[in-house]
């Protein structure tokens, strides 16, 4: 029986090794040195040489694990993991584990751990990918065996503190990245300057443990990260937009004419859509969907190209290859060549903290947790003490702020929760019980509490308050008033209120005052109000009353009992007694000069009326006096002067009217002298005191009616007047 088996082995062997050399020519040149391609290749090939009674059956992975993890520990991919494989194939040359969704390049890593144990087995960590790769130190197979082993040693950490999400690790005998959210494989193949089209063929040829190949679709963003951020490198995707201009549709595989995009760089999706910065962007008939090469703009996104992509060798838009994607095609069979397990960082969201209490109570948190994690309340962000676990926690009633923290089971993902105590102020205290204040103003008043803030009120016990601080400036008040002090700490009240009174006292009502002060004489000065304290300023005089003599300006500051103060002005005016310097007199107007004039001062010819003016008209013929006094009866003095009338005609009819000429006021010249002459300058009559008129007659012979010049000589320290008359008959 041994034999028999011994020869089946031999025969199935031999069957390999013919298959091995005619492999797929396409897959042996873009990968000769392929670890998945030579007996992954050969089992599918197998499978379909239904000639042959021996059929291997690719390898099936189960691994178990969903687990939660902690930032900044280790944990193993898998608690338990095993490789049901047919009994014809014991082992394999390499095995992949990835993190295909969640990966955060710089902080994860997977790691095999106790090397020792797994002599014979090397690891390779790969960042960019996210893989880590198993394989032996020889070129021979490992065991399947020395795997499980492995795997089952492999850890994974993060080394940020703030890690947040889930990890799917995909765990592969082939080379080809698997997502466990599509159940596909994903493989970058290299082909400088490759077209869309070619590519499409190529990938549509390939086939992968019997899965058929297809230019890859991206349907989400987990297949976006996986095939954009973590691939090897630039390549085709089987989008495109040559059936009609700006609708992009999946042209390959399952999702064949699925629209994943409308329009241009500002179009929109139905559905998932990558696409860089700018694009698609139509420079030229570029109709098929890239993924752009690394460095320009957003990494692992998409861009429009033409077939042919740029020709340049090296350009960012050469073509470096394409992306197959295997899974999903109508008849395939689910693929168990790979397994998977996650860990989930596990988050506490605690609500949001309970409104705060006064003094003292008890509160209540909530909190939400990732799925299956246990919520832990502690008073420590820490260690500490556990003091409840479950969505709610309630509090013992406490009396000051207290924070508490809250977490799913990671001790660095602990958050802060607050309950928060606030104290009721003490009744506010005034710095003054009353103000007072002189007459209508604003005040500042002042108020204070051991905590919280001041609010003012008009009203003891309701109303709306009109300030806030502790020291309030008032608007303008008249008449006596009172506020209220309030004192608030963050909603916490204290409901008495400190009242403040003002008091408005009325300031003394004093009048200012201008008085004369006559030459060489005093006066009495009096504040005008009795009862009150006085301050003379000038005098330093302490009484109602005070006597000065000589002018000037006086103030005294009047202040009542209540210690309100006004100030009263005096403008004390010395007033001089009039001098009168000359009178000019011209004609029937005379004009009084003083020594020096004063608007004090005022005038008169006859004693009785009396104006500012120095001016006055029609004065009355002869020997007047002129009058100069101080208006307010400080004195005054007075002067004579002569007004001289010369008579404009006269009639010497006898009917005793203007029956001579004569000069008024000529009387008081003694030695006057009058002339009078005719038109012809022939002398008529001379007059003196001697003789006071003329009666019109020359020789006592009457003269005719005519016009007659007259010259009046006063003496020689006085012009002589010269004027004319008329004789009437």
């Amino acid at each position: 029986m041994k034999n028999i088996k011994l020869a089946l082995f031999f025969f199935l062997f031999s069957v390999l090794s013919f298959n091995f050399s005619n492999a797929n020519e396409n897959i042996k040149t873009f990968n000769k040195k392929n670890e998945y391609f030579s007996k992954p290749s050969i089992n599918s090939k197998i499978k379909k040489q239904k000639k042959s009674s021996f059929v291997i059956d690719p390898p099936k992975l189960i691994a178990h694990g969903d687990q939660f993890y902690c930032p900044q520990t280790s944990i193993n991919i898998v608690t338990d993991f095993r490789i049901d494989h047919d009994i014809a194939e014991n082992g394999t040359q390499v095995l992949y584990i990835q993190i295909s969704s969640g990966y955060s390049n710089g902080f994860d890593r997977l790691e095999l751990t106790n090397p020792t144990l797994h002599s014979n087995i090397v690891s390779s960590w790969d960042a960019t990918s996210g893989k880590l790769r198993l394989s032996g130190t020889t070129a021979s197979e490992i065991s399947y065996a020395d795997f499980v082993s492995a795997v089952k040693d492999v850890v994974f950490t993060n080394s940020s503190a703030t890690a947040s999400g889930t990890r799917t690790f995909s765990i592969t005998i082939g080379q080809a990245n698997y997502l466990p959210s599509t159940g596909h494989y994903y493989l970058f193949i290299p082909n400088i300057g490759v077209t869309w089209t070619n590519a499409r063929d190529l990938a549509t040829s390939s086939t992968y443990y019997g899965l058929q190949g297809y230019l890859a679709t991206i349907l989400s963003a987990d297949e976006a990260k996986l095939i954009g951020e973590q691939a090897s490198g630039t390549g085709w995707i089987g989008g495109s937009d040559a059936e009609t201009e700006g609708v992009w549709k999946w042209v390959t595989g399952p999702e064949t004419g699925t629209v994943f995009w409308n329009g241009n760089s500002n179009g929109s999706t139905p559905n998932y859509a990558f696409w860089n910065t700018g694009e698609p962007n139509q420079q030229g008939d570029e109709d098929y969907a890239h993924i752009t090469q690394p460095g320009v703009g957003i990494r692992g996104s998409w861009n429009d190209l033409s077939n042919t992509g740029s020709l340049t060798p090296g350009d960012a838009y050469q073509p470096k290859g394409y992306i197959v994607e295997y899974g999903g095609m109508s008849g395939e069979a689910p693929l168990e060549i790979a397994a998977s397990t996650k860990i989930t960082i596990p988050i506490a969201t605690p609500a949001i903290d309970p409104t705060p209490v006064c003094d003292s109570g008890s509160f209540t948190f909530n909190a939400t947790a990732t799925a299956g994690a246990t919520i832990r309340w502690f008073d420590a962000a820490v260690g500490g003490n556990l003091l409840a676990t479950g969505s709610t926690y309630t509090t013992t009633t406490i009396a000051t702020t207290t924070t508490y923290y809250v977490d799913a089971g990671c001790e660095s993902n602990r958050k802060s929760v607050k309950a928060t105590v606030n104290t009721t102020p003490a009744t506010p205290i005034a710095e003054k019980d009353t103000y007072t204040n002189c007459g209508a103003g604003s005040l500042t008043i002042k108020a204070t509490s051991n905590i919280g803030t001041i609010n003012w009120f008009t009203s003891p016990t309701d109303g709306t308050s009109v300030f806030t601080g502790t020291t309030f400036t008032t608007p303008t008040i008249s008449s006596n008033t009172s506020y209220y002090a309030e004192a608030s700490n963050n909603g916490c009240t204290n409901t008495t209120r400190t009242p403040i009174n003002i008091v408005i006292n009325t300031p003394p009502a004093v009048t200012d005052e201008t008085l004369p002060l006559c030459q060489f004489q005093s006066i009495t000065l009096d504040a005008g109000i009795s009862g009150m304290s006085y301050l003379w300023s000038n005098a330093n005089e302490s009484t109602q009353q005070i006597t000065v003599s000589k002018g000037g300006k006086y103030t005294v500051v009047v202040t009542s009992p209540e210690n309100c103060s006004s100030t009263k002005t005096i403008m004390v005016e010395e007033h001089m007694i009039p001098q009168i310097a000359r009178i000019d007199v011209e004609g029937t107007r005379a004009i009084i000069y003083p020594a020096k004039a004063e608007n004090y001062f005022e005038y008169s010819v006859d004693g009785v009326n009396y104006q500012d003016s120095t001016v006055f008209y029609d004065v009355p013929g002869g020997l007047q006096t002129a009058y100069a006094r101080e208006k307010n009866g400080c004195g005054g003095t007075t002067k004579q002067f002569v007004v001289l009338v010369f008579p404009a005609f006269f009639t010497p009819n006898n009917d005793t009217y203007n029956d001579v000429w004569e000069v008024t006021g000529m009387e008081n010249y003694p030695q006057a002298v009058v002339t009078i002459f005719d038109r012809y300058g022939k002398l008529i009559a001379q007059l003196s005191r001697f003789k006071m008129s003329w009666d019109g007659t020359l020789n006592q012979v009457a003269l005719p009616a005519s016009d007659y010049w007259y010259a009046l000589k006063v003496d020689d320290s006085m012009p002589v007047l010269k004027g004319h008359f008329t004789l009437k008959r």
